[in-house]
């Protein structure tokens, strides 16, 4: 359905509609003086350090953003390699901000970038090339897209954190479900020589359930829809289960099939 394919500008109202909604539940989570300092799923971050994750990301957007509009100039690219490192720094340069001025900000940062968003208009959700930080130019769609993983996943970590059972919103991991393979596409990192690996992930339920079939080795991942069932092994997931998989939040899905496969397969990414 076109309104669950965030690439299309028909799904621009309902990808904004949950980004807001899972943003305002960030924002609440985080807001609690009590969990200020508390740990939260992603190894060696404080909530405190999630908020100053997203203000630094959300804030270089608008540098792409500005050089677009304006014909300024940004740096190259610097790569999704680096990521792990300069996203830790970034969040962690933030920690001389208290709670309140850390939220304040992160508010007007998120209400600024979907007043941009907004103002998008059906040529430029796909035609406006923005350049981002570490992947280069992308299609305008992605950066809302961008906030929704940042907002969804990390209102995850956050309550990952405190110990009690939960799970994934649904609609934000049916609409996460596609750029999951981006993800993947993006961190695969086989070793020299490794032999190629052709797998079949399905995604059964939600608004973007389906197949697809993939094949990983030296030269990079590549996916594309289509029937599974005469591939070595297969994956299955729910949408939540499988965003939070490819993000490396969870080991999930049910392997059929050769296991072997299914296992080197799961082992080919770098964390970002």
């Amino acid at each position: 359905m076109s309104t669950w394919d965030a690439t299309t500008y028909e799904a621009k109202d309902n990808l904004l509609r949950v980004v807001r909604g899972e943003a305002e539940r960030f924002l609440a989570l985080a807001g609690d003086p009590d969990r200020w300092t508390a740990p939260t799923a992603c190894p060696g971050w404080e909530v405190r350090d999630l908020v100053g994750h997203i203000i630094d990301v959300t804030e270089s957007y608008f540098v792409g953003f500005d050089a677009v509009r304006g014909g300024g100039q940004v740096p190259a690219a610097l790569g999704v390699r680096v990521m792990q490192t300069a996203l830790d720094d970034g969040a962690k340069a933030l920690r001389s901000l208290n709670q309140d001025e850390a939220i304040g900000r992160l508010r007007g940062d998120f209400d600024r970038l979907m007043e941009m968003c907004e103002a998008l208009g059906p040529d430029e959700w796909r035609g406006l090339v923005v350049p981002h930080k570490y992947m280069g130019p992308l299609p305008a769609f992605f950066y809302p897209t961008f906030q929704l993983m940042d907002y969804g996943v990390h209102s995850w970590d956050i309550r990952q954190g405190t110990g009690r059972a939960h799970g994934l919103s649904g609609d934000a991991a049916d609409l996460l479900v596609p750029f999951m393979f981006i993800l993947w596409q993006s961190t695969t990192t086989p070793p020299a020589g490794a032999e190629e690996c052709r797998i079949g992930v399905r995604i059964n339920g939600g608004n973007n359930a389906g197949s697809w079939r993939i094949t990983a080795g030296p030269g990079g991942l590549a996916y594309e829809p289509g029937a599974v069932d005469d591939l070595p092994a297969t994956l299955d997931f729910d949408p939540g289960s499988f965003v939070l998989t490819a993000f490396g939040r969870s080991n999930a899905g049910t392997i059929t099939g050769d296991v072997a496969v299914a296992d080197r397969y799961l082992n080919l990414f770098f964390r970002i």
